[in-house]
């Protein structure tokens, strides 16, 4: 029986991250993948979606052009534009199997169960590890109503040949506002449900009002308070019975619900690795309950947002945890987080003013579409809410609203996780006009 030094379930940003590391240390190292190599956001995820807001960024910036050196907007093709998608994504898999395999890595294809703290178990096949890493992500949720059968997810929405007449996304995360938002700039006839009247849940309020109204604008039915009971098969069509006793009839409808850890029929109730439905519980080393077992990314319960680059972060954490070049507690750095949509919101640091109290931070909005930077690609809707603690006057959170929002929100990171003060920033030249030379003013 082969006896690994680490063994990593899991083989997507995360646990690569891990793996690379550690095997560069010199440690036996193998991964297990059940799925595709590389994990969901290569394949799956965040890549393929990206590639499709490309073409939607391109729309918008040419929209907000006509009659000012564009006459007319070319539609989107969605048939080549998911042809152009499947050149990105097709390849993932064998590269990311082949470089492992490169680095002296060791690659194991199936499910991973664990027979005890230091065995799994792979198609019969057992390994044993001195220690091991549980990278094993989350899967789209579906709701339990009558007719789930019916339900597609984002992985559908991302392999789909043809795009939808209509089409329906029941829940008011990022991934529904994110595919609404492609699948509308597309040609479809798209409405969003959610079940409540706050949609993206964790962003600023106010500037998420701003979001959906301006998404309404665009084409985008968005029915708040409205939640999808049952449904049913209609000729070749699908009929969505409604909280409201509304019926919809769509082409298709999209599961965006949230996501649940990949945790089951692995054993690890029988070795006793404790987690709930938002994930596996850790400490904070990525330590399970069980002492040789480490966990990390999305099948984790944690605060920190569940993100790609953060799951990478804890897979380098982690390689220097386990390879003794440190025994601190895992610290994370200020996290931002983006919607991916038309336009853009991030943040970073504090942000929902509604919860922050007045006397110890100054928060103002800024309106920011008669800028230069931003007047003159004629952008519509530009806002920026800037968040300083008034007994230091550091900036300690922001929220962006625009087409540059994620360049804004990095620099902002940089500033809040460094504490530079406003006149270290003032005393920085830009380049002009560009976003960064805006920071003076904001800051």
């Amino acid at each position: 029986m082969e006896i690994f030094d680490v063994m990593i379930i899991g083989s997507g940003p995360g646990g690569l991250a891990a793996a690379y590391d550690l095997a560069a240390q010199g440690q036996k190292i193998a991964v297990v993948e059940a799925d595709l190599w590389g994990g969901t956001c290569p394949n799956r995820g965040c890549d393929p979606k990206k590639v499709l807001y490309g073409a939607v960024e391109a729309q918008d910036n040419l929209q907000q052009l006509v009659q000012h050196g564009f006459k007319q907007v070319p539609a989107i093709d969605w048939s080549e534009l998911m042809s152009y998608k499947e050149t990105f994504t097709q390849p993932v898999p064998t590269e990311q199997k082949t470089a492992l395999q490169k680095a002296g890595i060791q690659t194991i294809y199936g499910k991973a169960v664990f027979k005890d703290e230091q065995t799994i178990l792979v198609d019969n096949t057992a390994y044993q590890s001195k220690k091991f890493i549980l990278a094993t992500g989350q899967h789209p949720a579906l709701l339990e109503i009558p007719g789930k059968e019916y339900f597609d997810t984002s992985t559908d929405f991302l392999s789909m040949k043809e795009l939808p007449k209509t089409i329906a996304f029941v829940g008011g995360g990022y991934i529904s506002l994110e595919l609404a938002n492609i699948a509308n700039s597309c040609g479809s006839e798209v409405h969003l449900l959610h079940h409540n009247d706050r949609p993206l849940k964790g962003f600023d309020s106010e500037l998420t009002k701003e979001l959906i109204d301006h998404l309404r604008k665009r084409g985008i039915h968005i029915h708040l308070n409205e939640s999808v009971e049952k449904i049913s098969k209609q000729d070749q069509q699908l009929a969505l019975s409604l909280t409201s006793g509304a019926t919809m009839t769509v082409d298709r409808v999209l599961c965006a619900a949230g996501r649940l850890p990949n945790v089951a029929d692995m054993g690890l109730e029988t070795i006793g690795v404790d987690y709930t439905k938002k994930g596996i519980v850790v400490n904070d080393h990525l330590q399970t309950s069980v002492a040789t077992i480490y966990a990390l990314g999305d099948c984790l319960q944690k605060s920190a947002p569940k993100l790609t680059p953060v799951a990478s972060f804890e897979g380098s954490y982690l390689a220097q945890l386990l390879g003794g070049t440190t025994e601190e507690a895992i610290r994370y750095p200020v996290l931002p987080t983006i919607i991916f949509s038309s336009p853009k919101l991030a943040q970073v640091g504090l942000t929902d003013s509604e919860k922050l109290d007045p006397a110890a931070y100054q928060v103002q909005t800024l309106d920011l579409t008669q800028w230069f930077t931003y007047k003159r690609v004629n952008e519509p809707l530009v806002k920026a809410k800037i968040v300083t603690e008034k007994a230091t006057g550091l900036l300690v959170g922001a929220t962006v609203l625009g087409n540059e929002a994620d360049q804004l929100i990095n620099l902002f990171t940089l500033m809040i996780e460094q504490k530079i003060p406003a006149k270290e920033v003032n005393r920085q030249v830009m380049l002009y006009p560009t976003v960064a030379s805006d920071l003076s003013y904001l800051y």
